[in-house]
């Protein structure tokens, strides 16, 4: 935003709470949103890159999600804080954005998370340096994408959220206006098809 008022008290910017900020933005106060802005824009491009794999997309989804989470502004009840509001914009403008476009998008084998709960040669093969990874990463990169893609939007979303960008499970409930139950059920369900889709990959040869 372009040469927003300065913040009116003494405090730095870090120092001031987000509901401090909102309230500002609220009646009007260009230099609080723009700090809202800065504090949220990078894990907001991030989670969008990770459903586009796109750049481009991802940096003009993001902004198009603050401009409408401002033009909103007055809309929000405070009944959630205000990352989690401006994540469910920023999601939803993503998902009707690969619906109208189709785009495949691009989940990085590095970035994936699947804890200790899942397979782990599929951790072993993501996390360390071996023959077996360097050989087999480039086309297993293309099998986890095409499985994704096989995924529904919401299991999609929540393997996201969850695996690559570490939201909790409460955060994904809010997020997807669900209950924690649904969430959980959602992200076994879609581990388990991923690790279907690349069992040849996982299991030992």
């Amino acid at each position: 935003m372009s040469e927003p008022a300065a913040i009116s008290d003494a405090s730095t910017p870090a120092d001031i709470l987000e509901g401090d900020l909102v309230k500002r933005a609220r009646r009007g106060d260009l230099a609080a949103y723009d700090e809202l802005v800065k504090r949220y824009q990078q894990r907001i491009y991030a989670t969008i890159y990770h459903m586009t794999g796109n750049h481009e997309d991802a940096n003009d989804l993001a902004q198009d999600a603050f401009i409408k989470a401002y033009q909103a502004l007055k809309s929000f009840k405070g009944g959630s804080s205000f990352y989690t509001w401006l994540y469910r914009i920023a999601i939803n403008k993503t998902i009707n954005f690969l619906k109208q476009r189709k785009n495949k998008h691009h989940f990085s084998l590095n970035d994936l998370d699947f804890n200790t709960e899942n397979n782990p040669d599929l951790v072993a093969l993501i996390s360390h340096k071996t023959p077996h990874r360097d050989a087999g990463l480039s086309e297993l990169q293309k099998k986890l994408n095409e499985a994704l893609l096989k995924l529904s939007e919401p299991h999609r979303m929540v393997v996201v959220l969850h695996d690559v960008q570490g939201v909790s499970h409460e955060e994904i409930a809010e997020t997807m206006n669900c209950n924690i139950g649904t969430v959980r059920s959602r992200l076994f369900y879609a581990r388990q098809q991923l690790q279907a889709h690349l069992a040849e990959y996982i299991q030992p040869k």
